[in-house]
C-alpha cells in the first residue's frame, strides 16, 4: 500500500479536482502493475492498474488508449472469468460506485472478481462510496484501513476544495534557504509547476513581484496556451500594462486587496511570491511545496517568517528535492 501512496502523490494536484489515487497489483504474490489517476476524466487508477496487469500476465499489449475509462472498462468487462482470480489489487481510496465522466470501478471489480481488494481510506463524498459493500456482496474479499493516515493525506486537497479553496505556496529556494538570483529550479521542477499553473482555478502574486520582476506566468514548459488567470494582490494598481503578463490571450488579471471570496470559493489556488506574501497570507495557506536545489547561495533573499510545517511526502524532480508540508497555524 505504501507503494501505491507513493506512485499517487507524483500526480498529486495534478488531477483536480479529482483525487490522488494509486494502486497496486499482486498476481500469485509478485507486483504486476503499480500505477495512479493521472488526469480527470481519464482512467481511475485501478483500472490502468488492471490493465497494466492484463499486460504483464498476458504478455500482450493493448492497442487501445488506456486513458480513455470507456474503452479500458469495455476491453476489461471482455476477459475471460477468472483472469484475475489470482490478483489482489491495492487501492489508496474505496473504488467508485457511482458513475459519472467514467464508468463505476466498483462495478468493474465485483464482475472481475480478484481474489481480494486491499483499501487504505473509505471515501468520505456522501454518494461516491458505497464500493466495499458492492465488492463484498459479489463474494469478494476485502480489507479497509491499511496505511490509512497516509492515504488520509494524500486526499486532503479533495477534501477542502469540496467545502472551500485548497490553497498552495509554491517555493523554490536554495539548499540554505535563499530565494533569489533567477531560477533555482531544474527543468523537471519548472514543468511541474507549469502543470499546477495550468490546472489552478487562480494564481495569486504580489504586487511587487510584477513591479520588479516583470513575469509572464505562462506555462510554456508544458507547451500549454492556456495560461492561469492571475490576481495581483495589491493595494496600489500602479502596473505597466504592456508587460507579457497582460497580454496572453483568453487569461482574466484581476487586481485586489481583499482576496476572502476567492478563499471561499470551492477551488484550486496556487500562491507564488516572497516574503512579503507568505507573510501576509500564511494563516490562509494549507499547503505549501517546496523545490530545494542542491545549491548554497550567498543571495541576500529569504523567507523571514514563522510557520510551523507537517512534513507529508518527499521525492525527487530532477535534481531537486520537492517537498509537500501541511500549514499548522497557530500551534
Amino acid at each position: 500500500m505504501s507503494q501505491a501512496i507513493k506512485k499517487a502523490w507524483e500526480y498529486q494536484l495534478l488531477t483536480y479536482p479529482n483525487p490522488a489515487v494509486g494502486a497496486l497489483i499482486l498476481y500469485n504474490n509478485e507486483i504486476v502493475a503499480l500505477e495512479a489517476h493521472q488526469k480527470a476524466g481519464g482512467s481511475h487508477a485501478e483500472v490502468l492498474a488492471l490493465i497494466s496487469a492484463y499486460e504483464t500476465i498476458s504478455k500482450k499489449k493493448i492497442e487501445f488508449n488506456r486513458f480513455n475509462a470507456h474503452q479500458a472498462h469495455k476491453f476489461l468487462y471482455s476477459l475471460p472469468k477468472g483472469f484475475f482470480s489470482n490478483c489482489i489489487v491495492y487501492i489508496t481510496l474505496e473504488p467508485c460506485s457511482h458513475k459519472g465522466k467514467t464508468p463505476s470501478c466498483a462495478s468493474l471489480l465485483a464482475e472481475l472478481k480478484p481474489k481480494k481488494v486491499v483499501i487504505a481510506t473509505l471515501d468520505p463524498i456522501e454518494g461516491h462510496n458505497g464500493g466495499v459493500e458492492r465488492l463484498k456482496e459479489h463474494g469478494i474479499a476485502v480489507k479497509v484501513g491499511v496505511c490509512e493516515k497516509e492515504a488520509k493525506d494524500l486526499i486532503e486537497p479533495f477534501l477542502i476544495w469540496q467545502k472551500r479553496a485548497f490553497v498552495l505556496f509554491k517555493i523554490a529556494q536554495t539548499s540554505n534557504g535563499k530565494i533569489g538570483g533567477g531560477y533555482l529550479s531544474s527543468k523537471e521542477s519548472l514543468t511541474h509547476v507549469h502543470q499546477l499553473r495550468a490546472l489552478c482555478s487562480k494564481m495569486i502574486i504580489g504586487g511587487n513581484t510584477i513591479r520588479v520582476d516583470r513575469p509572464t506566468l505562462d506555462c510554456r514548459f508544458i507547451d500549454s496556451k492556456k495560461a492561469p488567470d492571475i490576481i495581483i494582490y495589491s493595494k496600489k494598481d500602479n502596473f505597466d500594462r504592456d508587460i507579457p503578463l497582460f497580454k496572453i490571450k483568453d487569461r482574466e488579471v484581476l487586481i485586489s486587496s481583499n482576496l476572502e471570496y476567492e478563499f471561499k470559493r470551492k477551488s484550486f489556488i496556487l500562491i507564488e511570491g516572497g516574503e512579503g506574501m507568505i507573510n501576509s497570507l500564511k494563516d490562509k495557506i494549507d499547503w505549501l511545496l517546496q523545490y530545494q536545489t542542491p545549491k548554497l547561495s550567498s543571495h541576500n533573499s529569504h523567507y523571514n517568517v514563522d510557520i510551523d510545517l507537517e512534513f507529508l511526502h518527499q521525492d525527487r524532480v530532477g535534481v531537486d528535492l520537492r517537498l509537500w508540508s501541511r500549514n499548522i497555524p497557530n500551534k
